[in-house]
């Protein structure tokens, strides 16, 4: 018990330490150049304690817990035995991964949907756009995105394809869709794949790669075993903008019927 407490204190000291160079530059810039006073200081002052516990307290409880926890089933899932279904020396194909698939498809989204970057930028969204834009819809397209690259991307490391083969097929799909989605959603778009990217999915998805890269017969966690995140930035912009044009295309629909 005196070690978490230990780690908690830890943790809280270096969360301060990364929070007050940011009061700083706003309480500075908002003094020294704008030269007003604060509004409502006390309840600014007040946000800023509880977002140091509360970053505090997260990031414990992942450090605790969550961490852990998904390098153990990782290292579980890609284990050369549990893949062949417990016969020894099997040769193995990309077939026999599919629980893999599947724990890789499920550690994305749900590390994305848990993710506090994502939900503070689905709230912006929602209320820049008059709530035309719903918090759940987006957090679900950008979770499904995240969650089928990172499935993807652990394919790639079975199969040993080059990585660049992936990400400029994505690229290039991406700008065709850019090409066709609704201007208010491509910038949104664009964006919802650097916040996914944050503290609960990176060091899980990075845990992923680097054990199936050093469990995989041929493969090189050096070479093999980065590279989902990648994956995991470039999905949700597919995801999001495939989510803005069916919503339209839906939309379209509906009032197509009406006039008829």
């Amino acid at each position: 018990m005196s070690r978490i407490f230990a780690d908690l204190l830890l943790t809280l000291a270096s969360t301060v330490r990364d929070v007050v160079p940011i009061a700083l530059v706003i309480f500075g810039f908002q003094l020294a150049v704008l030269r007003k006073p604060i509004p409502n200081l006390k309840r600014i002052l007040t946000g800023f304690v509880l977002v140091i516990f509360g970053l505090a307290f997260f990031l414990e409880g992942l450090e605790a817990a969550l961490f852990p926890m998904g390098k153990l089933m990782a290292q579980q899932l890609t284990d050369p035995v549990f893949v062949a279904g417990g016969e020894v020396g099997k040769a193995l194909s990309w077939e026999d991964y599919v629980w893999v698939y599947l724990f890789a498809f499920a550690i994305g989204f749900s590390t994305t949907i848990a993710e506090p970057s994502l939900l503070a930028v689905a709230i912006k969204a929602n209320q820049v756009s008059a709530g035309s834009i719903g918090v759940w819809g987006l957090r679900i397209a950008v979770a499904l995105g995240v969650g089928i690259g990172v499935a993807l991307g652990v394919y790639r490391i079975v199969t040993g394809a080059p990585i660049y083969w992936y990400i400029v097929t994505g690229y290039v799909l991406v700008l065709v869709q850019t090409a066709f989605a609704p201007r208010m959603i491509i910038g949104l778009a664009y964006d919802s794949g650097g916040v996914t990217t944050s503290t609960v999915t990176v060091p899980l998805v990075a845990a992923l790669g680097l054990g199936l890269a050093s469990t995989v017969p041929g493969r090189n966690p050096l070479l093999d075993g980065f590279g989902l995140i990648a994956f995991a930035s470039l999905f949700p912009i597919m995801s999001v903008l495939g989510y803005a044009q069916v919503s339209g295309w839906i939309a379209k629909r509906s009032r197509t019927t009406l006039v008829e």
